[in-house]
């Protein structure tokens, strides 16, 4: 039944992060609220958005906070991957804040991180590292930490710098030969493995696609289910699509399905 006094509605913003202005969108949903909200992570660079899914889980009672990295896609600044932590941490402390929360029908005990490729493992790291997320959901997600690992070998290495140039589009800062320098300098800061231990403490649902080739489940995917599994972790949920390339594209009703109805049971607050 439509809440005439409380519609659904899409607001444009802008956050802030260390000083440069971010693009961003926030899907209200209807009711007085306040609202569980997602905080949905793009990759790299953001072809794919999943606003589909912003909708899917907008329907599902859930706000959703979409934005652009510094230096994608017209946000101010320089993008690297270590502001992409640095921005997801300053959007979470934005959204939670008593003023914006009440502006936008929100609920600051519960918030969720879901992401996509790059934005998934921004979605894990920040998870790992933020006591304020609830929960969190990677789709296809990267672990940057085994590309760091790849790239001790120079053919490797090139390859990949060629690979993040070609993809790049949009972004606005380091070239890929300075992005692999990025990731090779600290590891471990993009290590998704390594946060398996603070990760089991949480909700966490993996979903990936057994036909992506940029993100492959052996590489990306597997060993991190395996971490949460030795790290005794209760509450995460861990699926591979078998039709699925990268995008999930033979599957965004069944994604959008899986990650509603985890969000409505799998998401709780403690």
């Amino acid at each position: 039944m439509f809440d005439s006094a409380h519609p659904p509605e899409l607001v444009e913003t802008r956050f802030e992060s260390h000083g440069d202005r971010m693009n961003a969108i926030i899907y209200v949903a209807q009711g007085a609220g306040p609202h569980p909200t997602v905080i949905l992570l793009h990759g790299f660079p953001g072809n794919e958005r999943n606003l589909d899914l912003a909708q899917a889980i907008r329907r599902g009672g859930w706000n959703v906070v979409f934005f652009h990295y510094r230096g994608a896609w017209g946000s101010d600044g320089v993008f690297s991957f270590g502001h992409v932590i640095e921005d997801v941490a300053s959007v979470v402390a934005a959204v939670r804040s008593e003023e914006f929360a009440a502006a936008h029908r929100i609920d600051a005990s519960q918030i969720a991180l879901v992401g996509h490729s790059m934005g998934g493992f921004a979605a894990l790291v920040s998870a790992a590292d933020l006591s304020e997320v609830a929960c969190v959901a990677s789709l296809a997600g990267a672990n940057l930490g085994a590309f760091a690992m790849a790239a001790a070998d120079p053919e490797q290495q090139a390859a990949i710098a060629a690979s993040l140039d070609g993809w790049a589009g949009p972004i606005r800062g380091m070239s890929g030969a300075e992005l692999v320098a990025e990731l090779r300098e600290t590891p471990d800061r993009f290590d998704t493995i390594a946060r398996a231990p603070l990760l089991a403490r949480k909700p966490v649902l993996l979903l990936a696609g057994a036909r992506d080739e940029v993100t492959p489940t052996a590489v990306h995917h597997d060993p991190l289910v395996a971490a949460l599994s030795a790290a005794n972790a209760p509450r995460f949920d861990s699926r591979v699509l078998e039709r699925s390339d990268h995008s999930f594209s033979s599957d965004r009703i069944a994604v959008a399905r899986i990650l509603v109805d985890w969000l409505r049971t799998g998401c709780d607050v403690p």
